[in-house]
């Protein structure tokens, strides 16, 4: 095929027909299958290509393709213009925040660029400055206004799941030896949640990891939660893949090191390569057992027989080594939903009304801008320092607004005192 058949072929080529081609090189992991990107690029993408064919937008828009043409998009169809009345049609759209119609625009524009590397378009149209005109001004806030814990609702979220725990590894510790097994298995899976529960709000409060370091992401195949093999309880430190895609470690402060060792001896997991902070969810850990055990070539009564001696699958789990799946990210935000509610954390914000996951990161990273500058708090939490004072430039600003305040003081003072 010669060089201008090439291009034609590029340029007739329908819009859709890129889109996992894109997907799969800004993926994450094997195959570029994962990744938070992938899924949302994914879903503007395909709102894109629906506008474009006039499937979304106003009564009166009809797509970008001629009207006499019976075809689906394609990147002839393409112009800055195109991509202007796009800005005008996101912009439109009352129920986006301003930041959140610059991040769907931004996905688009990203695939725009795309396509000028492999070809398909001569020019990168969504950057143009009449392209971009029509979108909002960026208000230097995040989607959301991210929530961040207060030092008294760390106190009581942890006061709570700390005296939660010493009760129920209490009770299972004390029982007597001759108690009744069921009892005792009974006893154990309740300390063994509570312990779970405390271990993990207590990182999410005092390490300010950010979830998805910790915990199994199910759009991210490398995110697979903490291992017990990760985490180095005598020196307090954490092994963690980080958001700058390589493993890294994190510190553990010592509120989080008694936690930890605590619940590892309560659970006493058969192989370091357990996760730290399991799915209890008995669903998944029934299908779990049932399919690990068939495999090691059970037969279905056995396997019934096997489960029928314990009050929950996760003690069966632990006793035969059938390696649970972490908790996902999700599943975090209920366990902390369900906590919040039962301690009785007052949470006044517009999103959330418990104790989010990445509250207890932007909470922690509030304490140790005030405690310590921006350059300690960026090594804490692993982000740079320019992108530290971004996020927490209030606080610089109060702390100016007191210097100002004190300078007022005294030139006030000052006035005073000459004109008595």
């Amino acid at each position: 095929m010669t060089p201008d058949n090439t291009r034609r072929d590029r340029i007739d080529r329908p819009l859709r027909e890129t889109f996992d081609r894109y997907l799969q090189d800004k993926g994450k992991g094997r195959g570029g299958d994962g990744g938070n990107y992938r899924r949302n690029a994914a879903r503007e993408l395909e709102r894109f290509a629906e506008w474009a064919a006039g499937e979304r937008g106003g009564d009166n828009w009809s797509g970008i393709t001629p009207p006499d043409a019976d075809r689906d998009p394609t990147f002839a169809d393409l112009d800055e213009r195109v991509f202007r009345e796009y800005a005008r049609h996101l912009a439109g759209d009352r129920g986006l925040k301003q930041n959140t119609v610059q991040t769907y625009y931004r996905y688009v524009s990203a695939w725009c660029g795309w396509c000028v590397n492999e070809g398909y378009l001569e020019a990168h149209y969504a950057q143009r400055a009449s392209a971009t005109a029509p979108l909002p001004e960026d208000d230097g806030r995040k989607p959301g206004d991210q929530q961040a814990w207060t030092p008294e609702q760390r106190h009581a979220i942890t006061r709570y799941v700390d005296d939660r725990a010493r009760e129920a590894i209490e009770a299972f510790t004390t029982l007597p030896g001759d108690a009744d097994p069921t009892e005792r298995q009974r006893a154990r899976y309740a300390a063994l949640k509570a312990a779970r529960d405390r271990a993990l709000v207590f990182v999410l409060a005092y390490t300010a990891v950010r979830v998805g370091e910790v915990l199994r992401d199910p759009d991210d195949p490398r995110r697979r939660g903490v291992r017990w093999e990760e985490i180095d309880l005598d020196d307090g430190s954490m092994t963690v893949y980080r958001k700058k895609q390589q493993w890294d470690a994190a510190s553990l402060p010592d509120p989080v090191i008694g936690p930890l060792r605590s619940y590892r001896k309560l659970m006493d997991p058969p192989t370091d390569r357990w996760p730290v902070f399991p799915t209890f969810d008995q669903r998944t850990l029934a299908d779990l057992v049932r399919d690990e055990l068939a495999d090691r070539g059970l037969r279905p009564e056995a396997i019934d027989e096997r489960r029928a001696a314990y009050v929950r699958d996760l003690l069966l789990a632990l006793e035969e080594d059938v390696r649970p799946p972490s908790i996902t990210t999700d599943g975090a935000r209920s366990i902390l939903r369900r906590l919040s509610e039962a301690a009785d954390v007052a949470v006044d914000h517009p999103k959330h009304d418990y104790l989010a996951p990445h509250g207890g990161r932007r909470g922690m990273g509030e304490v140790l801008v005030r405690a310590f500058g921006y350059t300690v708090a960026a090594r804490y939490l692993d982000n740079s320092e320019e992108m530290v004072r971004e996020r927490y430039s209030h606080i610089e600003a109060g702390e100016l607004g007191d210097v100002a305040t004190e300078a007022l003081d005294e030139i006030d003072t000052g006035i005073g005192t000459e004109t008595d």
